[in-house]
């Protein structure tokens, strides 16, 4: 139990709250829109044990893939791997049972969550790689998050449409806008080993300018779904506050300034995912 502990804390188990309010929004939504009726208490059991297998998966995948760096940067050095409080081979045992979670829990909604879980743990693996050859690491984590709302809606409807791609749009650009930002506390590190990152690349003041236009857009996804879909004033107004909350996490990280990106990283985007599946589901039962 004392290695489990050390495991969840290296793996941030907390952070889950970013994407799993998401994927209970793509359920809730799709389920509604589809089906008429809201997720059973099987699919919203299994929905939330996919997600806690993926995203564990992958985060406890990314720490054994990115041990050697982060047992040189500064930032990371004190990691459970690097520090030695936990091995390789324990931490490979969680990853097999993680992602053996996800595959069972997928079986137990229906077969097209199985078709498509390739591509689900070709992304949650690829993405620990990226930063060794492309900028553009950031986005490819942003589509990794953003299989949270669609594996939501498949695992609740056995089906995908575009009203889904819109919603996995939106959280997908707003993912990558919060890396780039947390991003950039490694930049100068980053760049001194050869590693890629938009901080890194273009320096942090161009980066948090990209920043701020990947949210731009995300807030425009989010929009969108208001005019597509059945949802909404109560909605509109959850998003309206969602953007309110991504301008504040811009105000407060500064190109000379970087103290207060652990806040915009881990607490406003916290809050907006929990805002925005509560205004939906508050949209959808008034």
């Amino acid at each position: 139990m004392k290695k489990v502990k050390i495991i969840l804390e290296m793996i941030k188990f907390e952070h889950t709250v970013f994407a799993l309010p998401f994927a209970f929004l793509g359920a809730v939504l799709g389920s509604l829109l589809i089906n008429g009726s809201w997720p059973t208490a099987s699919q919203w059991l299994w929905i939330t044990l996919a997600m806690v297998g993926a995203r564990s998966a992958a985060m406890a995948l990314n720490r054994v893939i990115d041990a050697k760096i982060d047992k040189a940067n500064p930032r990371t050095k004190e990691r459970a791997i690097p520090a030695g409080l936990i091995s390789t081979f324990e931490t490979t045992a969680f990853i097999i049972v993680s992602f053996a979670l996800l595959f069972y829990s997928a079986y137990q909604l229906n077969m097209l969550a199985v078709y498509l879980l390739p591509i689900a743990v070709f992304f949650l693996v690829i993405y620990s790689y990226t930063k060794r050859f492309t900028w553009a690491c950031h986005l490819v984590l942003g589509v990794t998050i953003g299989i949270a709302p669609l594996g939501g809606w498949v695992g609740a409807t056995g089906t995908l449409t575009i009203d889904a791609f819109l919603l996995f749009l939106g959280v997908a650009l707003w993912t990558a806008g919060f890396d780039v930002i947390y991003a950039t506390q490694d930049a100068e590190y980053d760049k001194s080993v050869r590693l890629y990152s938009i901080p890194s690349y273009f320096g942090i003041p161009k980066a948090l300018m990209m920043a701020k236009a990947i949210h731009i857009l995300s807030f425009i996804a989010f929009v969108s779904l208001f005019f597509i879909t059945p949802l909404g004033l109560i909605y509109l107004v959850g998003v309206l506050i969602s953007g309110g909350i991504m301008v504040y996490e811009h105000s407060l990280v500064k190109p000379n300034d970087l103290s207060k990106v652990n806040v915009a990283f881990f607490t406003m985007n916290g809050i907006l995912s929990i805002v925005m599946l509560v205004f939906t589901i508050g949209d959808l039962m008034l």
